[in-house]
């Protein structure tokens, strides 16, 4: 099977662009999501959700956490996980969650109940749209994992019914809402680094042992993928069997975007990408099972590390990053850098000019510090133990905020659209010898009147 004929197997067609001016649309959005949400009171959130594998119980570890909230239905096709997240939920003292397995449909049957206000999807990429769409045709909130989309046709997918039902659909991005992250986005809005100019992002995680059995002998010696394999190795490691281009771009990407206004003042123009050549999975395969492993011929079309080049209609540049088949420690190499200076995480360190010593970096943690965000010190001793390092709280809690207040999310289907669009536009560069793609406009032109809202909201 090819790309093409993978993503085709695995995305629903489109619906295209709808014809409507940004007035006209924003207008409708408006009245429709008003007649959707007027239907909230103040009752406990009511969330389901759909996949309770790994990264689903993650979710729900952080909600059963809540006193606000109640669980009446799960979905998923392993038996395994949907007892392990009965377990979870009773230990909580919830009561047991209605179930929905044994078909890879069952969640629209789940949709079907009236007792949702909002979903949770955290599923295999190539489902990710389609659930958050039949979930907004439902009328229910759509909690979408990263990335949210894996064609164009599927970015359009997610606005468009955003627009056509005013359900919101959330990108469930946590890497928005780490602390350090966090501090840096308000210092950027204080104007500590002057102007933005140019930023750098990426993930920059070596997942071979995720992508082969996450490198558990119990498991067919460790280099196993596909439907013999255990978790996300069943399904993660076809992409980079099938595909080229930069496959997760949101958790660099999520914080860039916010830092330069994206959809909200601000908007990506153009791309190019270029691909290094495939080593690393081969090497891997062969060190722990041999020349002989029948996946030591496997053809890994995805190329080591993938470097993106990103103009913004601000003029800013943007260096994303997709680097998770090398032997490496973990990295998200941010650097945000404007007229006055710039922060790099790697070296967790900044640069202020007139500020700083000259030509020297500082210390970053006194000025993170000092700058920390005030949801950070609001919530900290809440998010501490809910993973990742606190960021599944915030970003779990603006989610049920969002439900529970009957507001649009402070993350939204024209975020979920513009970043998840990176992977099919630098998948099409690559295969056109780097040549540049334009970025849709998502907000048809709404992005010159909508304003920054994200962590500005008491409620998130």
């Amino acid at each position: 099977m090819d790309r093409r004929k993978f993503l085709k197997a695995g995305a629903i067609a489109g619906v295209g662009a709808t014809v409507g001016t940004g007035e006209v649309i924003a207008r409708d959005v408006k009245n429709k999501a008003a007649a959707v949400l007027e239907k909230k009171d103040d009752r406990k959130a009511r969330i389901g959700f759909i996949g309770v594998g790994l990264r689903g119980r993650n979710h729900l570890a952080v909600l059963l956490r809540r006193d606000d909230i109640e669980i009446p239905a799960i979905c998923d096709i392993d038996p395994d996980a949907i007892s392990a997240s009965q377990k979870m939920i009773r230990e909580f003292g919830f009561p047991e969650a209605a179930v929905y397995t044994g078909s890879e449909k069952a969640f629209e049957e789940m949709l079907e109940r009236d007792d949702l206000d909002g979903v949770i999807i955290a599923t295999p990429w190539l489902w990710h749209t389609r659930m958050a769409v039949a979930a907004m045709k439902a009328g229910k909130y759509a909690g979408i994992e990263v990335s949210a989309a894996n064609t164009i046709e599927e970015c359009w997918d997610l606005v468009n019914t955003y627009e056509e039902t005013g359900v919101p659909c959330m990108i469930l991005e946590n890497v928005c809402y780490r602390r350090d992250v966090m501090a840096v986005l308000n210092m950027v809005r204080e104007n500590i680094f002057g102007e933005m100019v140019h930023l750098e992002c990426g993930y920059q995680h070596d997942l071979r042992e995720v992508k082969f059995n996450n490198g558990s002998q119990a498991y067919g010696g460790g280099v196993e993928f596909g439907d013999n394999a255990f978790s996300e190795a069943k399904w993660r490691t076809l992409h980079s069997v099938h595909r080229n281009g930069d496959l997760y771009p949101t958790h660099g990407i999520g914080p860039v975007a916010v830092y330069t206004d994206i959809n909200r003042g601000n908007r990506f123009v153009s791309l190019t990408s270029t691909a290094s050549k495939g080593r690393g999975l081969h090497d891997f395969v062969v060190d722990r099972g041999g020349r002989d492993h029948p996946n030591a011929s496997v053809d890994f079309k995805l190329g080591d590390v993938i470097t993106t080049v990103i103009r913004t209609q601000n003029e800013e540049s943007i260096i994303v990053s997709h680097d998770t088949n090398l032997p490496r420690p973990y990295s998200l190499g941010f650097r945000v850098q404007g007229t006055n200076g710039l922060w790099m995480d790697i070296n967790r360190s900044l640069y202020i000019q007139g500020v700083s010593p000259a030509h020297r970096w500082e210390d970053a943690a006194p000025y993170l510090e000092k700058y920390d965000h005030p949801l950070w010190k609001k919530y900290a001793e809440k998010a501490t133990g809910s993973g990742h390092g606190g960021m599944d709280f915030f970003v779990d809690h603006a989610f049920v905020e969002s439900v529970k207040r009957g507001v649009d999310t402070p993350l939204d289907a024209y975020d979920a659209a513009a970043w998840s669009a990176i992977s099919p536009l630098s998948e099409a560069s690559i295969s056109a010898g780097n040549a540049p793609q334009d970025f849709p406009d998502f907000t048809r032109g709404m992005w010159m009147k909508r304003k920054p809202v994200f962590a500005l909201g008491d409620e998130y």
